[in-house]
């Protein structure tokens, strides 16, 4: 979400994804990859069993303020990839982002705070493959006070961030206090 704006029309909840600054364009870490990887696909399918997600991928941008967009706000059942970073399972850092609600229910990245380092999730590509993605960490941060190099920066391995609101709602903002950041790497 755009920090400050309700893209839901609904003060009560945000449908936001992400408001987090970001660059267009990280810097690959010099040398060679480290671990497995997989050539660019383009994201298909997100399923995260722990917390019941199946969901369709939908390509995401940076807009003119320089935040992730999210995905549209009339799909709870939809994550975005951001289109010019790294494919999920692709050498570099991967950023998929999810609601948390809209207006009317809880959406798809809802129970997202329930992983816990180990657990796994599955991108299913274009190509065919899917790429096996284990959790390091779980972790939230204020929106004012975001780490966007530890978050969006790319690095030699194959690396995925989930990123959905956290925190309290704050009215006067349209906008949820924090984001929550999964951190996990290709298995």
């Amino acid at each position: 979400m755009i920090s400050g704006q309700d893209t839901s029309g609904d003060a009560a909840h945000s449908q936001s994804a992400a408001s987090v600054r970001h660059t267009a364009t990280a810097t690959m870490s010099p040398g060679q990859p480290v671990g497995k990887h997989l050539p660019r696909s383009m994201p298909v399918r997100l399923r995260i069993p722990k917390i019941w997600v199946d969901a369709p991928f939908t390509g995401l941008s940076i807009g003119p303020n320089g935040q992730l967009q999210p995905p549209p706000a009339n799909d709870t059942n939809l994550v975005g990839w951001h289109t010019k970073g790294a494919s999920p399972g692709e050498t570099g850092t991967a950023v998929i982002a999810g609601h948390v609600d809209t207006k009317t229910s809880a959406a798809v990245f809802a129970n997202l705070g329930q992983l816990t380092k180990g657990d796994v999730f599955y991108v299913q590509r274009a190509d065919g493959r899917t790429a096996t993605f284990r959790v390091d960490s779980v972790e939230t941060f204020e929106k004012d006070d975001f780490p966007s190099d530890r978050v969006y920066d790319d690095t030699p391995q194959a690396q995925v961030r989930l990123i959905t609101c956290a925190g309290n709602y704050d009215r006067s903002v349209m906008d949820y206090t924090d984001n929550l950041v999964v951190f996990a790497h290709l298995v």
